[in-house]
C-alpha cells in the first residue's frame, strides 16, 4: 500500500483532487477532534468498537483501540493507496497546504487547487510502500497457482533488543539498501525458489528506515503445496535474504551507534 500524507486547510478537497488518479482501492483517514463516537454508530456501555453494516456492504465503525500504526496495517492487506489527512507527524510523502509544518513535506502549496499533480503523484509512486505480513500473505493467496496450494508458511524477523544478560540493549536499527540492486536481487531470489517442485508461490519484503526495538524488519511468504515444502523454503529464502541482497545494517545501543559490516 502506497501512503500520502496531506496537512492544511482544504486537505479533503485535495483528497478529491488525487482520489481519482490512483489505481485500485484507495482509504482516506482523517485526524479527527470530534470525540471517539464520530460519525460512527454509537457504541454500548463497555464495548470497545461498534460497526454499522448495510446490505450493500456500506459500513460506518467507531471505537477507541486504534492507532495510526495498527490501522494502516488493518488497512494494507486490501488496499492499495491510502490518504492520510492531517496527520502531521507521520513519517509518509507529505503535501503541505498554506505552510502547514509537517514531517517529510514533498511538495507545498498556498491552497489545495495550486497543487501540481504531477510531483505529488510521482512522491508516491518512489515512496517505499507500506507492507505487513498479511499483505503478503493475500498476494500469494490471490495467485493462479492457488488451486495447487494446501499450505503457507511464513517468517517474520524483527528487531532484537539483546542477545545476552550483559549485552546492551539495542534501540533500533537503519538499514540501507543498494538502490535497484537489492530490489532485483529480491525478485530473482522469489523466482528461483518458486522454481522447486510444489512450491506455487513466494514473497520477501525488506524494510528500509529506522526500526525500533521489538518492530518487525523482514517477511518471508511461502505457498506450496504441503508443508514440508513450505517450511523449507521459508527457510531457504530468509538465509538467502540475508546472505545475497545487498543490505547495510546500522546498530543504534544505548551505548552507541555502528555499522554492523564495519565490526569484525
Amino acid at each position: 500500500m502506497q501512503i500520502l500524507g496531506i496537512v492544511g486547510p482544504e486537505s479533503r478537497r485535495l483528497c478529491e483532487r488525487v482520489g481519482p488518479h490512483l489505481d485500485g482501492r484507495v482509504a482516506v483517514v482523517e485526524q479527527r477532534d470530534d470525540g471517539p463516537s464520530g460519525n460512527g454508530p454509537s457504541r454500548p456501555d463497555g464495548v470497545d468498537t461498534a460497526y454499522g453494516l448495510t446490505a450493500d456492504g456500506t459500513w460506518t465503525g467507531t471505537g477507541t483501540d486504534r492507532s495510526l500504526d495498527t490501522l494502516l496495517d488493518d488497512l494494507a492487506a486490501t488496499y492499495d493507496h491510502a490518504l492520510l489527512v492531517d496527520f502531521p507527524d507521520a513519517d509518509v510523502p507529505t503535501v503541505s497546504i498554506d505552510g502547514t509544518e509537517a514531517e517529510n513535506v514533498v511538495v507545498e502549496a498556498s491552497t489545495a487547487t495550486d497543487v501540481d499533480l504531477e510531483p505529488v503523484l510521482d512522491a508516491l509512486a518512489d515512496a517505499e510502500p507500506y507492507v505487513t505480513l498479511e499483505t503478503l500473505v493475500e498476494r500469494v493467496k490471490a495467485s493462479p497457482r492457488a488451486e495447487r496450494a494446501g499450505a503457507i508458511a511464513t517468517f517474520t524477523g524483527c528487531v532484537r533488543e539483546r542477545d545476552g544478560e550483559e549485552d546492551p540493549r539495542t534501540l533500533s536499527l537503519t538499514f540501507e539498501k543498494y538502490e535497484g540492486v537489492a530490489d532485483d536481487r529480491l525478485r530473482t531470489i522469489e523466482s528461483e525458489l518458486m522454481e522447486r517442485e510444489g512450491v506455487e508461490e513466494v514473497a520477501l519484503f525488506h524494510r528500509t528506515g529506522t526500526i525500533d526495538a521489538g518492530e518487525d524488519i523482514v517477511f518471508v511468504v511461502v505457498l506450496a503445496g504441503h508443508r514440508d515444502e513450505a517450511f523449507e523454503t521459508v527457510s531457504d529464502g530468509i538465509d538467502r535474504l540475508k546472505d545475497e541482497v545487498p543490505i547495510f545494517k546500522r546498530e543504534t545501543t544505548v551505548e552507541e551507534d555502528f555499522w554492523v559490516h564495519d565490526r569484525p
